[in-house]
């Protein structure tokens, strides 16, 4: 190979991989990032958005602060991961027993078009007395998805139809409103119970 072609090759490299990286950023950290990036979830404090309860109350995620809290997003058209994790959360809260009582659990839905408060009254209704679903406009969802470092998305489906692709995890919070860990979609009850009995246990000074 000689000069002229090796300095052609090398040109050609440098402006791959200029080209790699500005798109990269503007993937990452530039005006196309997504708005929903995964990642560690913030602390219930550094969040804000307003919904609202399957009984009509005005719920944020200040509302959740004073007690440990399970959230996990979905939807009540779900077919099978959504009724799936709400059946394993009622099994757990009835492992807890009475402890049961001392934590928040939030089901907030990832497709208010169709989940109003009356369909989520409905849907909770069939699952743990303790769950309570949350909805309301689609921006406040994006923000409390934004929040939570959950992902989800429509998805068309035949005949004008469509479905919602989501985070299927469970998010936990100690009583101060941290961020605790993630329990997974399917982890076994003898794993799951005791990183709630954790955050139930953890040190809460400073709770309001």
């Amino acid at each position: 190979m000689n000069r002229r072609t090796f300095l052609k090759f090398a040109f050609a490299g440098v402006i791959t991989m200029a080209l790699t990286l500005v798109v990269g950023w503007w993937q990452v950290d530039g005006p196309g990032k997504s708005e929903q990036t995964g990642g560690r979830p913030v602390d219930l404090s550094e969040m804000e958005f307003r919904l609202t309860d399957h009984e009509g109350e005005d719920v944020g995620p200040k509302t959740l602060i004073g007690q440990p809290t399970m959230v996990f997003f979905g939807f009540t058209y779900c077919p099978d991961v959504c009724p799936t994790t709400l059946s394993d959360i009622s099994g757990w809260l009835d492992d807890l027993g009475e402890e049961a009582e001392e934590m928040n659990v939030v089901f907030i839905t990832v497709d208010p078009e169709r989940d109003t408060v009356e369909a989520m009254a409905e849907y909770v209704g069939y699952f743990h007395p303790s769950i309570r679903g949350w909805t309301g406009p689609q921006e406040e969802i994006a923000r409390a998805a934004q929040g939570f470092r959950a992902r989800y998305k429509r998805v068309p489906t035949e005949g004008d139809d469509y479905t919602m692709d989501h985070t299927a995890s469970v998010f936990l919070f100690n009583a101060a409103g941290l961020f605790t860990t993630i329990i997974d979609y399917h982890e076994p009850r003898e794993f799951a119970v005791p990183k709630i009995r954790r955050a139930l246990a953890e040190e809460t000074e400073g709770v309001t």
